[in-house]
């Protein structure tokens, strides 16, 4: 009510200075100051007649004076005869009433189309206040998950349904081995129980203490995030924090955190994220579309004068079919987060169905990996990384694939989806022996088969010779270690497979 009060006050007086400017009296004055100087006229032509009689002038002079007076004598006379003429006082009244209204109208006009009415004053130290109230109000983890729809449930054979229950009992009866929990989160989150899966990754980092990586922290992160729908819950953000402190230069960690400062009222601080993520990162990195759609307005909402620099690597930014285009993500800008988050996952599934049909280059896998990671899903990303194990032999396609199945943290996952990973090994080696035997068993033998039948990357004979090695099994790990001699002819592969064999003790 204030406001309106003020801004009412200050609009009447500027519409009464108006009128006042149209309706002041000042003919007289004027009237006055035309006969003064008609008078000084006349006292000049005198003074000249004078001066002429004197001899002072000459007669020429004494005329061209004369005629010049007299001019100025004629102009103060036209002046004096307009201002008698002037308009009459009833129509100076409406022009000054018609001038107050156009005032007073045009302002409140003016506002209502421009300005923001009913909405209180926000200066900078009462907007940082708020969005620090909401910073610390936001929902709890547990109420952004109770507001999600159930997770579909996963399609998965009834030998790995027992396998995970094995997992389960044993992390179980060893709660304090940290190879075991790294398992079951992977799985927990494979199989879509993200709060089983952020449960055990939380409990990977209270056991590692001080040695917890940025990634431990990242993929915490991650999978709250998941759960929570895309919103960025104090928990996650604290486990954020515990990543950017051991890694400020964490792309995902970033990207997330000016996520959380958007979603709390801080365009600011997502901006000072975001905008140098947006240089350093490769072109082919799934947060890059959406923090290019979004910059601009962040900047804005920032108060900031920024333009999006133009993309040097346009080649390598153009979605492949049938994925996000940039106007998608123009559309996403303006969306809620719900919508948002939403209408993004549902381009990347148009993407991911589109490979699974029609297969595609290993960048388009890399950018299908990315943008799993970047939302969360990272039971998804782990699904395609391991079919992009069983899809490309070549290490050279492998690599980008492998560095954004990195990004996502799913980099562990084996080429069957299940293992046996490198992790997996370490993880069976710290468990009971039967209970080790038991869970690698099944795996080893599948990995087996489908070796000798179809073959594979050096990986997965890396893997194999790894897995038997833990299982005590040294002769038949000399023995593949043997047939991948033959098989492989390049150095680098077979430095790979030697690495694992000298770790089994089959080789030197």
């Amino acid at each position: 009510m204030t406001f309106w009060i003020v801004s009412g006050a200050l609009t009447l007086l500027a519409a009464l200075l108006t009128g006042w400017t149209l309706l002041r009296p000042r003919g007289s004055d004027l009237a006055a100051q035309q006969k003064v100087e008609i008078q000084v006229y006349r006292d000049q032509l005198q003074a000249v007649e004078r001066d002429l009689a004197r001899g002072v002038v000459t007669e020429d002079e004494a005329g061209r004076l004369t005629t010049e007076i007299k001019r100025r004598i004629l102009d103060a006379d036209k002046a004096e005869a307009v201002e008698a003429g002037k308009a009459p006082r009833s129509l100076t009244f409406a022009v000054a009433a018609v001038s107050g209204l156009v005032v007073i109208g045009g302002s409140f006009w003016l506002y209502s189309a421009l300005g923001a009415p009913g909405y209180e004053d926000q200066p900078l130290k009462k907007r940082l206040a708020e969005a620090e109230r909401l910073r610390k109000d936001r929902p709890s983890q547990e109420e952004f998950e109770s507001t999600m729809p159930p997770a579909p449930a996963v399609d998965v054979s009834e030998e790995y349904r027992q396998l995970m229950e094995q997992l389960r009992a044993a992390v179980a009866e060893n709660p304090d081995e940290v190879q075991g929990w790294v398992l079951l989160a992977h799985n927990e989150a494979q199989l879509g129980n993200l709060a089983d899966a952020h449960a055990a990754q939380r409990r990977i980092i209270e056991l590692k203490g001080d040695e917890a990586t940025a990634q431990d922290y990242v993929t915490y992160a991650a999978i709250l995030i998941q759960a929570a729908g895309g919103n960025v819950s104090s928990q996650a953000d604290w486990a954020l924090n515990g990543a950017l402190s051991r890694d400020p230069k964490n792309h995902v960690a970033r990207y997330y955190a000016g996520l959380m400062h958007l979603q709390t009222g801080r365009p600011d601080q997502t901006f000072q994220f975001w905008e140098p993520l947006l240089r350093e990162s490769p072109p082919d990195a799934g947060w890059v579309p959406i923090i290019r759609a979004r910059l601009e307005s962040v900047a804005a909402l920032a108060g900031i004068n920024y333009q999006l620099p133009a993309d040097p690597h346009l080649s390598a930014m153009a979605p492949p079919q049938g994925g996000p285009s940039a106007e998608d993500m123009a559309a996403a800008a303006d969306m809620s987060p719900e919508d948002r988050q939403a209408f993004i996952q549902n381009m990347v599934d148009q993407l991911g169905a589109r490979m699974a049909e029609e297969g595609g280059p290993p960048s388009d896998w890399a950018k299908l990996i990315r943008a799993h990671g970047v939302l969360g899903n990272t039971g998804r990303a782990a699904t395609i990384w391991s079919e992009a194990q069983r899809t490309f032999s070549d290490p050279a396609d492998l690599a980008p694939i492998r560095e954004a199945a990195a990004s996502a943290g799913v980099d562990g996952i084996g080429p069957d989806g299940r293992g046996p990973t490198q992790e997996d090994m370490d993880a069976a080696a710290d468990m009971a022996p039967q209970d080790r035997a038991e869970m690698i068993r099944g795996m080893v033998d599948q990995l087996g088969e489908r070796l000798a039948t179809e073959g594979g990357p050096p990986q997965d004979w890396a893997r194999m010779i790894s897995a038997l090695g833990v299982l005590g099994e040294t002769e038949r790990a000399a023995a593949i270690w043997e047939e991948a001699q033959g098989r492989f002819s390049d150095p680098s592969h077979l430095a790979l497979i030697k690495e694992a064999a000298v770790a089994s003790g089959v080789a030197e």
